[in-house]
């Protein structure tokens, strides 16, 4: 077996993954990234560098994660086929790889309507299946789109999104993004047991689970009002009313909120098919390696 990367190989050999996030800083300097990302390093299997999310700039989510990967912090580089037309993205690709970066989560990126420059125009050349089906083609055919070769041909692991919280599996869906070159799914957010359990029973009762990896999306909250926030503005994010009650009772929401990702953790360890998580939130390098730190430990 040809591991294409580290986090590739722990999930390969039955390893529980943790995974964590950052976005690049507003700084054209690799020691505030290295600076921001340092809780993390040696904690977290696998780092995702977001890609201007909330279509706001920041420093090029390639370079970063390029950064990363030269530091010996395993990079999932989210591309996004918002900014780029295919060339672009073939070439990023190609020169990922050829620097260290081997994981890649493919997304569409969020509208730049919404971002701080409205007037950015999208180029959504190719969807982000497409994507996932152009860096398939590169990895096991060795060749770009047009025909021509590629030697050697780029190490990727392939990611994909999902969102357990909006009700059952779409199974066809996620098959044919398995059947298009998705090796593993990262997931929106998921605070409650029961859903999660019953999404993985139908992808268990499918056959999905002997053919990829699912990582569960988890953060902690800054307030109750922060995940009153997450439940009214992020899709497919359902915050339980319990959850929200705790943290408005807490002495100390920040500390509470610890304590709640912990126990998500150990309940979802123990759901079939869950390979791990995917630990997300703005600015909480810090809060989200003492939960992995924690976690482990219990």
């Amino acid at each position: 077996m040809e591991y294409q990367s580290t986090l590739h190989k722990k999930l390969y050999t039955g390893g529980f993954v943790f995974t964590a996030e950052t976005t690049p800083p507003d700084a054209s300097s690799k020691e505030a990234l290295l600076e921001k990302t340092k809780p993390l390093k040696d904690v977290a299997d696998a780092v995702n560098v977001t890609d201007s999310p909330g279509a706001k700039v920041h420093m090029s989510a390639l370079t970063a994660a390029i950064i990363l990967a030269q530091n010996n912090i395993d990079p999932i580089l989210q591309l996004t086929v918002r900014d780029r037309n295919r060339l672009a993205l073939q070439g990023d690709l190609v020169g990922a790889s050829a620097l260290g970066v081997h994981n890649v989560l493919c997304l569409s990126g969020d509208d730049p309507k919404g971002g701080d420059q409205p007037e950015t125009k999208p180029v959504f050349d190719i969807n982000s299946l497409t994507l996932v089906a152009t860096a398939e083609m590169m990895r096991t055919q060795k060749k770009f789109p047009s025909g021509r070769l590629i030697d050697p041909a780029p190490k990727l692991f392939i990611g994909g999104a999902e969102v357990p919280s909006k009700g059952l599996p779409d199974t066809k869906k996620i098959s044919n993004k398995i059947n298009t070159g998705v090796n593993f799914f990262q997931t929106q957010y998921v605070f409650e047991t029961t859903k999660l359990r019953d999404y993985m029973k139908v992808l268990e009762d499918s056959g999905i689970l002997e053919k990829t990896y699912f990582l569960i999306g988890l953060g902690p909250f800054a307030s109750a009002k922060s995940a009153k926030w997450m439940n009214d503005n992020l899709f497919g994010v359902d915050v339980p009313d319990q959850i929200v009650k705790r943290l408005e009772q807490a002495k100390d929401a920040k500390n509470e909120s610890k304590k709640i990702c912990l126990e998500l953790i150990q309940a979802f360890k123990e759901i079939k098919g869950v390979n791990g998580v995917h630990l997300m939130g703005h600015k909480k390098e810090e809060v989200i390696a003492e939960i992995i730190k924690e976690s482990k430990i219990s």
